[in-house]
């Protein structure tokens, strides 16, 4: 594949995934709209989910991917052990969604579409991105232990947010309903997860590498 075609490639993978969030974006607003609640609220709580947040993070890099002038954004979210730890991320939100939440609501029409785009589609997508348009062999293990420090600290901010107005993104983690135990445990479970995929993308990282040297 060219370099244009490459660009031409990212910059419609980009624009879904915006669209993606600009559509979950505008549902959130109007519903707080038409409740009469606050629309600073409605962003902080829209910015509290960790698939807005990895979702973001994976347009922006697609963004960045399909604009070659030179930026310090660009040279930073096109770094392999930054797009490959976006890409773990993202991953895990479309795993955890279909073995967590999928069974818990049954959206319909727009919300359908934008909960498609940005929990099964722009998963794969990206998840392709990173396996063909990616350098290869430069990730270590390591790695890890930076990628780590999202979810924790993700964690640590929903926890806080939850203490101050009793309000959590996600079921698993309701400390109101489950309990500070079991909410660590459930967080527990899924960080193993988010280092097992890890582990699978530095493997995967490695074997590519060595096919190509």
């Amino acid at each position: 594949m060219s370099a244009l075609s490459r660009h031409r490639l990212c910059l419609l993978l980009a624009i879904l995934g915006w669209s993606g969030l600009a559509i979950q974006l505008e549902l959130v607003l109007l519903a707080r709209w038409e409740s009469g609640a606050s629309v600073v609220g409605g962003l902080v709580s829209y910015f509290s989910f960790f698939t807005i947040l990895s979702n973001t993070l994976a347009a922006s890099v697609l963004t960045y991917a399909a604009d070659s002038r030179p930026s310090k954004g660009r040279s930073f979210f096109l770094q392999p052990w930054v797009s490959s730890g976006i890409a773990v991320s993202i991953i895990v939100v479309g795993v955890a969604y279909s073995l967590l939440l999928r069974q818990l609501w049954q959206p319909q029409g727009v919300q359908w579409l934008a909960n498609e785009i940005l929990h099964d589609v722009m998963p794969v997508l990206f998840t392709l991105y990173w396996w063909f348009c990616v350098p290869k062999g430069l990730l270590r293990v390591s790695h890890i232990g930076l990628w780590m420090l999202y979810p924790l600290l993700y964690f640590a901010y929903i926890l806080l947010r939850g203490h101050l107005l009793g309000v959590y993104p996600y079921p698993f983690v309701d400390v109101e309903k489950l309990g500070y135990w079991q909410t660590f445990i459930n967080a527990g479970g899924i960080l193993a997860g988010f280092v097992a995929v890890a582990l699978g993308v530095v493997a995967v990282d490695r074997l590519r590498g060595r096919k190509y040297l």
